[in-house]
């Protein structure tokens, strides 16, 4: 019996609600929701951090961000750090990339440095413009004699016009995965391919082919979820991320802004999951043409979410909003057998590296603090619930210091500001779009406490299991 194999595609900065198949009637998805059908879709997946280098650390490893001391951007992850693709290398798996790997600093460097990550194919470009010499994605555009240019708009500052479909960096990452796929058409090596595309990542600039059917129905399009006033009893963060995101005056102030303009970003924004969805369709379609279709495992999912806007906040950071952390999740493939089904329960990205491991038949590795919920995948019977609840972090980890961390279980969510004396408290059924804190609510105190000690133990639980121990004394 062949081994198989799992295409993992992975985007940056998509938020849960951005697919069809998520209840979103404006997006063009039907490759992705198709996948659905043929899957299971998570309906409840969170990241372990809000920033790309620690949620990313996070997932390849199946540990948490404090664990792998991946705690921010601009970190580089430790050598002894075990990846899952390392562990597949090892078991005779052929590892590949095309894309953004973001393990460690990418800023001011000429290459992104590298540890023993298992992948033994590696066409790297961690965006698309070409300010890095080893951006093979900028090599690929100077062999077709085209030059990269993104063009401004005269309507908008916040949304630029990118590359055509034919010569963008989404279609290069899938083109690249393409070519893996049908190199091994004929092959009984098993494989393991990560496209790791860069949009739906900011700055908001589709081909202007895919942003034009938004533009027809723009007044359409809601503008972002934000009552005015709502920040001013949570963590001063935000009222900063309100005025400055990364605190850059420059960036997208949210009441500087028009409401042409909020719309607009957010049409960008979906035109380029619109351009992935198709790129994705044209990975099924070569698993399908080389006959590897039945025996590959797909997973779709994202490193971390995108405010677009909503609670009066752009980009990323020290936000533990549903926007911020709940991710799209859907695996399809080779041992799925609960079918076009929609788990309910709460799962983390940690899991993932556990849970491909199970589902290939390894154990996972002594260092993986992640839960595989391979069983919720492969069994017909309802397993009981994955996890209680699920907990993200963020340490300084990008333009805004501070320490906070999170803890979410069904009906509520906790956020502690660490040494500030600030957080948030939200009753998910009474509050699901997370407007009224409830962190000084008298009639919430004994809720707060037991969210407290939640979080404590998940905090305690994050604790490296390794080195093993070895005897009793």
């Amino acid at each position: 019996m062949r081994k198989k194999n799992i295409l993992w595609i992975c985007t940056d900065q998509q938020r849960f609600d951005t697919l069809g198949c998520y209840g979103n009637d404006f997006v063009d998805t039907p490759n992705l929701d198709r996948l659905a059908e043929t899957g299971m879709l998570f309906e409840h997946c969170y990241s372990q951090s809000p920033v790309c280098t620690p949620s990313r650390a996070s997932f390849l490893t199946g540990r948490y961000p404090r664990t792998t001391r991946c705690r921010q951007n601009g970190q580089s992850i430790p050598p002894e750090e075990v990846l899952v693709t390392r562990i597949l290398d090892e078991a005779g798996y052929t590892c590949g990339l095309a894309g953004k790997l973001h393990l460690s600093a990418c800023c001011g460097q000429k290459y992104e440095a590298r540890i023993d990550d298992g992948y033994s194919e590696f066409h790297w470009s961690h965006h698309p413009a070409p300010d890095w010499p080893t951006n093979e994605y900028s090599h690929w555009l100077r062999e077709q004699g085209v030059e990269y240019e993104v063009r401004s708009r005269d309507d908008c500052r916040y949304v630029q016009t990118g590359m055509p479909e034919a010569y963008h960096q989404t279609t290069w990452c899938a083109q690249k995965a393409i070519n893996f796929i049908e190199a091994h058409a004929k092959s009984d090596n098993p494989w393991l391919f990560s496209v790791n595309i860069f949009d739906p990542h900011h700055p908001f600039d589709p081909p202007e082919s895919y942003l034009q059917k938004y533009l027809d129905r723009l007044n359409e399009i809601p503008l972002p979820r934000y009552t005015p006033g709502e920040l001013d009893n949570k963590p001063i963060f935000q009222q900063i991320g309100h005025e400055r995101p990364y605190d850059n005056p420059n960036l997208y102030p949210y009441d500087k802004m028009s409401d042409y303009e909020h719309r607009l970003i957010r049409a960008a924004y979906w035109a380029m999951i619109d351009l992935i969805d198709v790129q994705v369709g044209h990975m099924l379609s070569a698993l399908e043409s080389t006959g590897q279709l039945e025996n590959t495992i797909v997973v779709f999912t994202s490193d971390h979410g995108e405010m677009l806007g909503d609670h009066g906040i752009y980009l990323k950071g020290p936000y533990f909003y549903e926007e911020a952390l709940r991710v799209p999740l859907i695996i399809s493939g080779p041992g799925v057998s609960s079918q076009g089904e929609r788990y309910q329960g709460l799962v983390e990205l940690v899991d993932l590296a556990p849970t491909l491991l199970d589902a290939l038949g390894f154990e996972a590795h002594p260092g993986m603090q992640g839960r595989s919920f391979w069983d919720v995948l492969s069994d017909n019977d309802e397993p009981e619930k994955h996890r209680t609840d699920v907990y993200c972090e963020y340490y300084d980890a990008n333009f805004q210091d501070g320490y906070a961390t999170m803890v979410r279980t069904e009906k509520y969510k906790l956020v502690v500001v660490h040494g500030r004396d600030m957080g948030e408290l939200y009753d998910l059924e009474q509050d699901p779009g997370e407007i009224n804190n409830l962190w000084q609510n008298s009639d919430y105190q004994l809720v707060k406490m037991a969210m407290l000690k939640r979080l404590c133990d998940r905090m305690a639980w994050t604790v490296d299991p390794l080195p093993l121990r070895l005897s009793c004394w």
